[in-house]
């Protein structure tokens, strides 16, 4: 629940910056983020296929 309400505040903090922000900055930090998030979702995705996911269920594999 803790977690839950940092990351509404801290939502709200990104937002109220953006807000404040002239057009073009907000666009870059934007792109930033989504080029940020692509690559790290692009390499969890490599790395969950590389291995064996049965170990994070918690079961063995048979």
């Amino acid at each position: 629940m803790l977690f839950l309400v940092a990351a509404l505040l801290l939502l709200g903090v990104v937002v109220g910056a953006a807000a404040h922000l002239p057009l073009p900055v907000t666009l870059v930090a934007a792109v930033a983020i989504g080029c940020w998030l692509l690559f790290y979702g692009l390499r969890r995705h490599r790395i969950d296929t590389s291995q064996n996911t049965t170990s994070y269920r918690g079961g063995e594999a048979r």
